[in-house]
C-alpha cells in the first residue's frame, strides 16, 4: 500500500473520469491510458484512500458511498490547483485581469455577445476571453478553475454534472426547445419523421432526454451535439430535431421553419451563469454582482443559486 505522501494528481484526474462515464474503456480512452494502466491508477488511488472507492459488481461502474463522499473533495481540489495554475500562467500578462467564460456552442454566438453588450459597456466589463465547447467540455473546464463563468441552458428536471456545494447559478433568460421540421415535412405524422439527435455531449440533448425521452420512439438518423449542425439538416429538410428558438426563431417568424406540435408542446428552459461558490478574482467577483444586479433589473430571480 502507498503512502498518504504518494498520491498523485493523474489518480484524482482519472477518479472523476471514471465517475462521469461509469466504464473503465471509455474513462481510459478520455485519459489517453491502456485500461490496464487506468485499473492499476484507481486501485492505486483507493490503496492511498484506504477504502474501495468504485462498486465493480453491476455493468455501469458506481461510486460506492465512500466514493461519494471523496468526489467534492477531489474536483474542487482539481479545480483550485488548475485554477492556480492558470493564475500563476497569467501573472504579470495582459491576460492577468481577463474574464474567462466558458460557453456552450449554440450560446457562443446566439446569446452570450448580445447579453454581455447589455451588461455594461466592454470599457466597464475589461478583456474577455470565451471558451466555447459542449456542455460536458464546459463543465469540465468550469470544474477544472480554467474559467470563472460557465453559461449554459438549464431546466429543473434534468440537473448538470456540476456539485450545487461547490456551484452555484443565476438565471439570466430564458429560451425554449421546440421540434421543427422543414415546412414541407409538418403535415407528417412526427413518428414517421427522421429523427435528428443531440449526442451524449450536449446539454440541450440532456434535457431532450429527460423530459421527453420516453415519448421519442424513433431511433436517430444522424447526431451531432452542435445545435447549428442540426439546425442546418432541419432547413435542408432532412428530418426533425429540437432546436433552441434562441436558433430557430427567425427561421420560424419567416415560414423557413415550422414547429411540430400540439403534442410535442415546446420545453420551456433558462439560461443560466454558473460560477464556483469559492471566491474568485476580484474582476470576476465584481463581474458577478454586475450580472445579479442585472438579472434583478431584468425581472429575474437572483435567489436560484
Amino acid at each position: 500500500m502507498r503512502s498518504a505522501s504518494s498520491m498523485e494528481l493523474t489518480w484524482l484526474e482519472d477518479f472523476v473520469a471514471l465517475a462521469e462515464t461509469g466504464n473503465f474503456s471509455r474513462a481510459a480512452r478520455a485519459r489517453h491510458v491502456t485500461q490496464p494502466a487506468f485499473s492499476r491508477r484507481i486501485r492505486s488511488l483507493e490503496d492511498w484512500v484506504g477504502t474501495p472507492l468504485f462498486d465493480r459488481a453491476t455493468h455501469r461502474v458506481g461510486l460506492t458511498e465512500a466514493g461519494r463522499q471523496f468526489r467534492p473533495a477531489a474536483t474542487e481540489t482539481l479545480r483550485r490547483l488548475h485554477q492556480g495554475r492558470e493564475a500563476a500562467r497569467e501573472a504579470g500578462s495582459s491576460e492577468a485581469t481577463a474574464l474567462r467564460f466558458a460557453a456552450t456552442h449554440s450560446l457562443s454566438f446566439a446569446f452570450f455577445p448580445d447579453w454581455l453588450g447589455s451588461l455594461a459597456p466592454s470599457a466597464a466589463v475589461g478583456s474577455v476571453r470565451l471558451i466555447s465547447d459542449s456542455m460536458q467540455g464546459c463543465e469540465q473546464v468550469l470544474a477544472n478553475g480554467q474559467a470563472h463563468f460557465l453559461i449554459c441552458h438549464y431546466h429543473d428536471a434534468v440537473p448538470n454534472r456540476l456539485d450545487a456545494s461547490l456551484f452555484k447559478a443565476l438565471p439570466i433568460g430564458h429560451d425554449a426547445l421546440q421540434l421543427v421540421v422543414a415546412p414541407d415535412l409538418a403535415a407528417q405524422d412526427p413518428a414517421t419523421l427522421p429523427y435528428l439527435a443531440y449526442s451524449a455531449e450536449s446539454g440541450l440533448g440532456r434535457i431532450v432526454s429527460g423530459v421527453h425521452g420516453r415519448r421519442i420512439s424513433q431511433q436517430p438518423v444522424f447526431t451531432s451535439h452542435l445545435a447549428a449542425v442540426l439546425h442546418s439538416m432541419v432547413r435542408n429538410g432532412r428530418g426533425a430535431a429540437w432546436l433552441p428558438r434562441s436558433i430557430s426563431g427567425d427561421d420560424l417568424a419567416a415560414g423557413r421553419l415550422a414547429a411540430i406540435g400540439p403534442a410535442t408542446p415546446p420545453i420551456p428552459i433558462e439560461i443560466r451563469l454558473f460560477r464556483p461558490r469559492a471566491r474568485q478574482s476580484a474582476q470576476a467577483e465584481a463581474f458577478w454582482l454586475l450580472a445579479r444586479a442585472w438579472a434583478a433589473g431584468q425581472g429575474l430571480d437572483p435567489e436560484a443559486e
